[in-house]
């Protein structure tokens, strides 16, 4: 009897130091960069006027504040790939590979992102919300669930998915510590929860009622315009 519970509590234990060590290691990096994210952000946002400087400076902003933003969701596939891989070596170039996605999603940002007015904020986050119902964002929902093979496969199916809610940001303000809370919270709850009419439908109608009060009284929106 002594023996045949051996082997098991034995492997149990094996998996169990590099799963908690896994844990530990990615919400530690997410709540740094978290910290870092605030201290470099803080007072800078210009909302619709944001202008993202140099890209020495863009980058320096851009990844911390994807891994604060992104890691906590991913924590359930870092966690699968620790429990079966139990190697930390792995399960960190899995990391690092998730992340170096977002960080090539700010490449195509600041190449494509211009200051821009409130109507210009609207129709994006309009457009945000007419996304988060199409079959694309579905299907790479499920696949950022079931997590990937790769941290560079998960980033892929996870950007498709988060990818409305990203602009969402853009369109109110990069540098906005608010919207970056928000919008991480609704990013988590999609990554964690499987997808429910009877949530995902309410929140594309109200990210797509929010674009329009955008457009018809941008005044109302809190930091949305700069400070005259």
């Amino acid at each position: 009897m002594n023996d045949n519970t051996a082997v098991p509590a034995t492997a149990t234990g094996t998996k169990t130091v590099p799963t908690a060590a896994a844990l530990a290691v990615t919400i530690g990096i997410a709540v740094g960069c978290w910290i870092v994210s605030v201290s470099q952000m803080n007072r800078m946002n210009m909302g619709v006027a944001t202008r993202l400087g140099s890209f020495a400076f863009f980058a320096a902003l851009w990844i911390p504040m994807m891994a604060a933003m992104m890691l906590p969701g991913a924590v359930p596939a870092v966690l699968r790939q620790a429990r079966t891989r139990a190697r930390l070596l792995t399960v960190a170039a899995f990391v690092i590979s998730y992340v170096a996605v977002w960080a090539l999603v700010g490449v195509a940002v600041y190449a494509l992102y211009r200051p821009h007015g409130s109507v210009a904020a609207g129709a994006l986050v309009i457009a945000a919300g007419v996304y988060e119902l199409t079959p694309l964002k579905r299907s790479c929902r499920l696949r950022c669930q079931q997590g990937g093979r790769s941290g560079l496969q998960l980033g892929l199916w996870c950007v498709g998915s988060s990818s409305g809610l990203m602009v969402v940001l853009l369109a109110l303000g990069l540098m906005s510590l608010t919207w970056m809370a928000v919008i991480t919270v609704i990013v988590l709850v999609q990554k964690v929860l499987p997808a429910r009419a009877l949530m995902d439908l309410p929140l594309a109608a109200a990210i797509v009622g929010f674009g329009l009060l955008i457009i018809i009284t941008p005044s109302s929106i809190p930091g949305l315009m700069p400070p005259m």
